[in-house]
């Protein structure tokens, strides 16, 4: 019986070649789409899954509140690890990261930057899941000057694992001990480095200070069963015990007046597993993901699975019409009402099982193009089949059933004597379920057209806006600090480089992230203070990087008393209250700056948030080298520059980036998810058009016999193409209406998480309309024309 049902419902299918390959090929389209989507999300909820006490893993972090000021950072103080474990019994074990950069490691007699360097504690080990190959993990790390390295990386450095006891060079002057070797983290990891280094190398990671040098990322184990909630609960008692001191000390304030003030220092826990997708704090030890974007995609696959699955079960039905007769000469020879059920049901699911084979072969086929647009490394592998089969089955009977529900359950009721004298008659008009499945697709892509608009003004908005600096044809010359005493020299000799206009020595430059802070007090006696990052600059940083000075003068080596002047942003002068900044005093303990310059505000973080305070002083600093050049040779001005620094730090490797990729690298996120709509938009609407040809030639073809006596009475093909696509476009005009309100709110929930953003404007909404109505009009009048200029004789020659 079964074999009977597929032989027949091949038959069918081969029958109608053209629907069948338009349900096929929309259907797959969608399914395929929306793997590459549940790949996706699968990744991205999976990180640091892999350590096994993952639940019970949570990171300590410090918001604070002061002087009009708010930040948010993973990280505390370097002895709040040790304090929590001895405060609270709900503790079982702590470890801290210290992150300071790369180093050179020597290989070969040659230097290798590393970037993916960090300190931690020795109990990494028994917090995290990283499996030791070689040395022992209690006690890998005790020492100072010891390293722990993966996997790959010992294999890079001495072609084995079994390399404990080597000795690797850092800098050309430290020499740290390898002490164990530990398999390759996973890629679905918030941390992810490849040097481990013994955190007690550091002096500065047993300081006894709670208010500053707040750099470690602090991680805490709780025992089996202890509850985080009430754990969070006793933090204000334990802040207030250990820092009010120094709070009384260095601020002359008590916990009570910090609060009254508004201000805060607080600690809050974050769970291990939250902190990919829902942390996005300073200090993160990676580049976090964002749970909006995956519940964005979630939903995009959905979106795209329906428009998919309405194209399978508005065609089905549509077509299904046409089949009433077959069901009452089925009928009548003797064919029951279940199986004519049954053969609907086969049909349906057959078509479902073909397009879902094709869709997992397009799905792994596009996999490394998508890896490629989201920056993903993702794999079909035995594990992901394990859920993978039993989805796809639920999916083939489910769509299957639904889209075959209608025929099969209504067709088969039909009386043989009313169909066989035609009293049920199937026509375009009257298909309300049809009308609604359009209105409904077009909704949605319409809603993804005005979504893709908005991301896209968006993206353009942030890359061409006035930053207040100027980023283009700026080289950034990294591990600037391995120039030691011959920086100025360096950089002097690059500034008589023909094609070199200017260039700097600096702590930071603004496309960076990771930054220090500093209080400063507008009186001696610390009554009024101000919190606010501090860079140390020189004279042509300014110049350098095409920033204003709102009022006064820059920094000058030729005045002396510059040593202690300061140049602040516009922001630091407005939370300040001076009416006239220039002259006056700020204090750094027991130091006195006097202001010389007031610098118009620039974005040195991301467009998501408003400008903060910031000062500059001029102090002599290696940290960062930035080169303005004017060159219609780039290349060979870069190789020329590359030559300096060769000849004053001989064995140490140059490498650099341009300010506007270092710019760009911020908002890596927004791009990509930019991209991976647009491909998914035009997805969408490729599929939404393939529904709205199918019918479209179905109204045709219902049509065919009215059309050939219009053409006969005089009608022209462009009346004829007008009838056939006013129907169409009507819906897509209810569409629009049902879209636009919803994608409006939809943008602007969206635009809220940056303070810079491009306004909706009214055309945009239009112009999607616009889109949409164009789509759907050269969709439907390709069969309306077919339809038109087709002889009448054909259609009109049985009558």
């Amino acid at each position: 019986m079964i074999k009977n049902y597929i032989k027949t419902a091949f038959r069918s299918l081969k029958k109608n070649k053209g629907f069948t390959a338009i349900n096929v090929l929309g259907l797959a389209l969608g399914l395929a789409t929306c793997l590459l989507i549940v790949f996706y999300v699968f990744d991205e909820w999976s990180y640091d899954s892999y350590n096994v006490k993952a639940d019970r893993i949570y990171r300590v972090n410090n918001d604070i509140k002061f002087a009009g000021n708010t930040k948010s950072y993973a990280t505390v103080a370097a002895i709040a690890a040790s304090a929590m474990k001895n405060s609270f019994p709900e503790v079982q074990e702590t470890v801290r990261f210290l992150d300071r950069g790369g180093f050179n490691v020597k290989k070969d007699g040659q230097n290798i930057y590393e970037e993916h360097m960090i300190n931690a504690d020795p109990t990494i080990f028994a917090v995290f899941t990283l499996p030791m190959l070689n040395g022992d993990p209690a006690t890998a790390l005790k020492e100072p000057h010891s390293v722990v390295i993966t996997e790959s990386t010992a294999k890079k450095y001495f072609n084995r694992t079994n390399v404990v006891g080597q000795v690797l060079t850092f800098n050309d002057t430290a020499f740290y001990k390898v002490t164990g070797v530990i398999k390759d983290i996973p890629a679905q990891s918030h941390f992810n480095f490849d040097f481990f280094i013994s955190m007690s190398t550091l002096p500065e990671s047993r300081a006894n200070n709670w208010l500053f040098g707040n750099n470690f990322n602090t991680y805490l184990l709780l025992k089996p069963g202890a509850d985080p909630s009430q754990l969070e609960a006793k933090f204000p008692a334990f802040i207030r015990k250990n820092a009010s001191g120094q709070l009384r000390q260095v601020l002359n304030l008590t916990f009570d007046k910090l609060e009254k003030s508004g201000s805060y220092f607080r600690f809050n826990l974050t769970p291990l597993k939250q902190i990919h997708l829902q942390s996005n704090r300073i200090a993160e030890l990676g580049i976090n993901g964002n749970l909006q974007y995956v519940y964005i995609f979630s939903a995009i696959a959905i979106l795209i699975l329906l428009l998919a699955c309405v194209n399978f079960i508005n065609l089905s039905t549509a077509r299904s019409a046409n089949r009433a007769r077959e069901v009452g000469v089925r009928k009548v020879l003797g064919s029951s009402r279940g199986y004519l059920i049954a053969q609907f049901l086969s049909e349906s699911i057959m078509v479902t099982l073909i397009a879902t084979l094709i869709a997992v072969f397009a799905a792994w086929a596009l996999l490394p193009v998508f890896n490629h647009m989201s920056g993903k490394a993702l794999a079909i592998t035995s594990h992901s089949l394990t859920w993978l089969i039993p989805v796809l089955f639920v999916v083939i009977v489910l769509v299957g059933g639904i889209a075959g529900s209608y025929p099969a359950f209504f067709l088969s009721g039909f009386q043989p004597v009313d169909v066989l004298k035609g009293k049920i008659a199937g026509g375009f008009k009257g298909g309300r379920l049809r009308n609604f499945l359009v209105v409904f697709q077009f909704s949605i892509s319409i809603f993804l057209i005005i979504g893709t608009l908005v991301i896209y003004n968006q993206l353009k908005y942030i890359q061409s806006k006035d930053v207040g600096f100027n980023r283009d044809q700026v080289l950034v010359v990294r591990n600037a600090r391995f120039l030691r005493g011959q920086a100025q020299t360096f950089k002097q000799e690059v500034k008589q480089l023909p094609g070199v206009k200017n260039a700097t020595l600096s702590t930071y430059l603004p496309t960076a992230l990771a930054r220090q802070g500093t209080i400063l007090f507008k009186d001696p006696i610390q009554k009024q203070s101000l919190s606010t990052q501090e860079w140390d600059v020189d004279e042509d940083y300014l110049n350098t990087l095409g920033m204003k000075l709102a009022s006064g003068r820059n920094f000058s080596t030729q005045m002396p008393t510059d040593s202690s002047a300061i140049i602040i942003n516009q922001t630091a002068a407005n939370l300040l209250g001076f009416t006239n900044p220039l002259n006056q005093n700020l204090y750094e303990g027991n130091y006195k700056y006097h202001i010389i310059g007031v610098v118009k505000d620039f974005n040195f973080e991301s467009l998501r948030n408003n400008v903060t305070p910031l000062v500059l002083t001029l102090t002599p600093n290696i940290g960062k080298v930035a080169i303005r050049v004017n060159s219609a040779d780039i290349p060979a001005l870069i190789t020329q520059i590359g030559d300096k620094w060769k000849q004053l730090t001989p064995g140490h490797p140059f490498t650099y980036t341009f300010m506007d990729e270092d710019f760009n690298v911020i908002y890596n996120t927004e791009q990509r998810i930019g991209k991976i709509f647009i491909v998914f938009t035009s997805l969408a609407i490729i599929i939404a058009c393939l529904g709205l040809f199918g019918l479209a030639a179905y109204a045709a073809e219902q049509r065919t016999k009215e059309i050939g006596i219009r053409k006969v009475l005089g009608a022209d093909v462009t009346v004829i193409v007008a009838m056939l696509s006013t129907d169409f476009i009507k819906l897509v005009g209810i569409a629009i209406l049902i879209a636009s309100p919803l994608a409006w709110y939809a943008m602007q929930q969206w635009l809220q998480n940056f303070a810079y953003r491009v306004n909706l404007h009214w055309w945009l909404i239009a112009s999607a309309g616009i889109a949409a109505i164009l789509i759907a009009f050269v969709t439907v009048s390709f069969q309306a024309i077919k339809a038109a200029v087709a002889n009448p004789v054909n259609s009109l020659r049985s009558e």
